[in-house]
């Protein structure tokens, strides 16, 4: 297991948002850009999970049931990668999902945790990485596996991408889905997420993103495909200027996209 030596954490970028994680809870903070997209996210991922366990088939996403009257991914083993706060974490447990959400913040662990306890949701929060579960120490046979894996937000910050999508990827049940959103490399992502995001509008901290570190859907789709997950569906998150409110594009991955891949 020669990656068990290698490590995917960028010591920069975790010092970076430990600094701010008390604030990943406050929908007008720091974390805002994340709390606005969070509706659209939860909808792709149940959406698609949904076609996946009945059909085998993707779905429509504007098919997705209602999350207050169904439990959609009930009994479903799910890991959130990089969760942060637990945005993601807690209405996937909502959701009905068997949740274990990892983080490399020691704060933003116990931030997660302190949150859930008040919300009255068992969560199984822990401080690590996607290659520290994918890789043992104890050389275990058979490490953990889950029926769902999200990384949401996260690969624009790892230190070695294909290390951690193998990771990512080894952590999934055959089968199973891999769900990953992240940034396109385009003169448009830098003109919005950074220099407007950053600069101009200061929805993030300065520093948030780093653009040679954003991940073309090519470069991602072979990575992917080199560690057995197939790509099954893209989608582009596109932003309205005027309203702040996120939409559907497949047609536009020029920024923000979201990808689901089979195992």
């Amino acid at each position: 297991m020669q990656n068990q030596a290698k490590t995917t954490i960028d010591p920069e970028e975790i010092a970076r948002f430990s600094a701010i994680a008390d604030e990943w809870w406050d929908p007008k903070g720091k974390f805002a850009p994340l709390h606005r997209i969070n509706p659209l996210r939860i909808e792709y991922i149940v959406g698609r999970v949904v076609g996946n366990r009945l059909s085998g088939e993707e779905i429509n996403i504007s098919l997705t049931p209602q999350p207050s009257t169904l439990n959609p991914l009930k009994d479903l083993s799910l890991l959130d990668i990089g969760c942060g706060g637990g945005l993601i974490a807690e209405p996937m447990a909502r959701l009905g999902a068997n949740v274990t959400a990892i983080d490399a913040s020691e704060k933003n662990i116990a931030v997660a945790k302190l949150h859930a306890q008040t919300q009255g949701l068992s969560i199984d929060y822990r401080c690590a990485t996607a290659e520290a579960l994918a890789y043992p120490e104890s050389q275990i046979p058979n490490p953990e596996s889950f029926d769902i894996v999200l990384a949401l937000e996260i690969i624009e910050h790892v230190a070695n991408i294909p290390i951690f999508v193998e990771a990512c990827a080894k952590l999934v049940k055959p089968g199973g889905l891999l769900i990953m959103s992240t940034i396109n490399r385009t003169a448009k992502s830098y003109a919005l997420a950074i220099v407007g995001a950053e600069y101009i509008l200061r929805w993030l901290p300065i520093g948030t993103h780093t653009w040679s570190k954003f991940v073309r859907p090519h470069e991602l789709v072979r990575v992917l495909e080199k560690n057995g997950v197939v790509l099954s569906d893209m989608q582009g998150m596109v932003m309205n200027p005027l309203t702040f409110k996120w939409r559907w594009d497949a047609k536009d991955v020029s920024v923000n996209y979201i990808i689901t891949g089979r195992k």
